[in-house]
């Protein structure tokens, strides 16, 4: 499972509803290759008759997509789309996806943003079954990829459990590695994976508009009595990360239907 948008970050929204929505139809339909590079795009009359609506609001999403790279408006010539610079991306399986992003700390490098302890917000707490005053430690990282930002991280662990790795062996040892030289034996997980956009603070750190799409991963891990032992809140640029699933047919008659396919090579490297 995954889509893989294109190479240029989608970097911000235009103002007003109806901009936003050209500007997101006329990127997608440059990212699936609908308007090849070096091909011209229909002028701002026809688009806006195409889209339902006016050439104000036209020109505004095309304003932003030319901000971004995307295009370029050259006299005479119309309104050409760019060829995009190739960026490093990650991909992970999303049946394997735990064993993988393990092996995507090692293979990337990450920048400490912040780290401190104190009380975490309600709905973290809740979710790790921590009482309203416990303590954890919470950090901010960010991941990057030959250089480039694409993954935004925000951690919550048990002060009890956090005090056992230093601020500089978390900016440089990938967080799970410190978990279990902790003595901590991760037995479960609870992930979910959604869309947001940028905050102006996440905007900042990722290269990216304020307001920018992010896919958006959260997760709770426990251990083997279940207890929680960390919360994680990612946020990824969606040009440069992608979850996939292979999926087989599988069953008879009415009974036939898909289910995803674990990769046992991936699971068992890990395990």
């Amino acid at each position: 499972m995954g889509l893989t948008l294109a190479s240029s970050a989608t970097k911000g929204l235009p103002d007003g509803g109806k901009a936003q929505r050209v500007f997101l139809h006329l990127h997608q339909e440059i990212a699936r290759g609908a308007y090849a590079p070096g091909s011209v795009l229909p002028g701002e009359q026809k688009l806006a008759v195409t889209l339902g609506v006016s050439r104000v609001t036209v020109r505004r999403a095309l304003d932003v997509l030319e901000a971004d790279g995307l295009i370029e408006r050259r006299a005479g010539s119309g309104t050409v789309v760019c060829a995009q610079k190739a960026s490093p991306t990650m991909a992970a399986d999303f049946s394997t996806l735990m064993p993988q992003l393990v092996e995507m700390g090692q293979n990337t490098t990450a920048r400490l943003l912040s780290f401190s302890y104190g009380v975490p917000p309600a709905g973290v707490a809740a979710a790790m079954g921590l009482d309203g005053q416990a303590r954890v430690q919470a950090a901010v990282r960010l991941r990057l990829v030959e250089g480039e930002p694409f993954s935004h991280l925000t951690t919550w662990v048990p002060e009890a459990i956090a005090q056992n790795y230093t601020e500089a062996e978390l900016a440089t040892t990938p967080l799970y590695r410190l978990l279990e030289r902790s003595g901590v034996k991760v037995d479960a997980a609870h992930q979910t994976v959604s869309a947001t956009l940028a905050s102006p603070e996440v905007a900042e750190a990722l290269g990216v508009r304020v307001g920018a799409p992010l896919l958006s991963l959260d997760r709770v891990v426990r251990d083997e009595e279940g207890r929680g032992v960390e919360y994680l809140a990612a946020l990824y640029r969606p040009e440069m990360f992608r979850l996939e699933m292979t999926m087989s047919h599988v069953g008879t008659g009415k009974t036939r239907h898909w289910e995803p396919v674990i990769n046992l090579a991936r699971r068992e490297a890990a395990e």
